[in-house]
């Protein structure tokens, strides 16, 4: 029953990510399509996919320092082939790279999942509260340009989806989330669930703590700004490689880097189609760029992306497998011995 449930789940949500491809494409003109990618420079294609793989490696970096109070020897192979094989699971199953990701770290380290997790939800509440911070600084020193999409496409259509303020709808969410975290407590001892629920909660509240005992947090801010200036700079890159929006500048970067992060927040496999939706939005509602410009765009920006998440995510699934296997028969060896 579970097996069907996921592949139901699996297959909605394959269904949202063709709904938003075909909205996307449904009045792009393919000839002007496919010579818009011939026109792109991909000498800047291939430094963008270069600055994602920095990325990656600088995001290795900061995981690792995160758990190193944890006690555990934690090599930065592990956390470089965690993180890519969670980018690689979520082109699979949309929101499983967080998990997959935990569970390279266990099988290597032995700490407990949860625990590991933990360190994901601070690491990601980092990258939310800079996220905010960036959305924010656009608002107050861009409103005249980038307001007005913010405000019509994307706030007003969720009050208009869903008929009611968004701040009600917050308001209503903590409201539930409160109502939860009381019968769990009520019940932590007492009901088989409300126990593992628990015990998965202080797993991850030890995550969260270890984080903030981290040494050297200087280095974490370090690698956090180290990041973000990756991403802006991987969004620039791919302005410049596309003639067609060459003359958007440093500032127009970073609102499309932005605005495209939403899109791979969407739980579709690795933000297809949602991506190109919403960066091809963007590029028609604020700068006035026509739609199959704008599509071939988003097309060379999230493919490039992708296609970086998926070679190093293959290539540190096969050296995980190998790693394992390499455990295994020391573990032998030392049976024997």
């Amino acid at each position: 029953m579970k097996k069907i449930s996921s592949a139901i789940k699996y297959i909605l949500l394959l269904f949202v990510a063709g709904v938003f491809l075909w909205a996307t494409f449904k009045g792009v003109k393919w000839d002007d399509f496919i010579a818009g990618l011939s026109s792109a420079n991909y000498y800047w294609i291939t430094l963008s996919m270069s600055i994602s793989v920095f990325a990656f490696l600088v995001r290795a970096l900061r995981w690792r320092l995160i758990m190193l109070p944890l006690g555990k020897k934690i090599k930065i192979i592990d956390t470089w082939n965690g993180i890519n094989i969670g980018y690689l699971t979520n082109f699979a199953i949309p929101r499983a790279g967080e998990l997959a990701r935990c569970g390279v770290i266990t099988r290597k380290t032995g700490i407990p999942f949860e625990t590991v997790a933990g360190t994901v939800v601070l690491e990601r509440s980092i990258d939310m509260l800079s996220l905010i911070l960036v959305f924010f600084s656009l608002l107050i020193f861009s409103w005249d340009t980038f307001g007005t999409f913010i405000n019509i496409e994307i706030l007003d259509v969720l009050e208009r989806k869903f008929s009611v303020s968004l701040v009600w709808m917050l308001a209503a969410a903590l409201l539930a989330f409160v109502v939860f975290l009381y019968i769990v407590y009520k019940y932590r001892k007492k009901h088989p669930i409300f126990i593992k629920i628990t015990d998965i909660v202080r797993g991850v509240i030890k995550g969260i703590v270890s984080g903030f005992r981290m040494p050297q947090k200087w280095l974490f801010l370090i690698y956090t700004v180290l990041l973000w200036v990756c991403y802006w700079l991987m969004s620039w890159t791919t302005i410049l490689a596309f003639p067609a929006v060459y003359g958007l500048g440093a500032g127009d970067a970073l609102f499309l880097m932005m605005i495209g992060g939403l899109g791979w927040v969407i739980p579709v496999q690795g933000g297809i189609g949602a991506y190109h939706f919403i960066l091809s939005l963007a590029l028609a509602s604020v700068y006035g760029i026509a739609q199959t410009t704008g599509v071939i765009f988003a097309t060379i920006s999230h493919e490039s992306q992708a296609i970086t998440m998926i070679i190093c995510g293959l290539a540190s699934l096969v050296s995980f497998t190998l790693s394992k296997r390499r455990d295994l028969n020391n573990q032998k060896r030392t049976s024997a011995i």
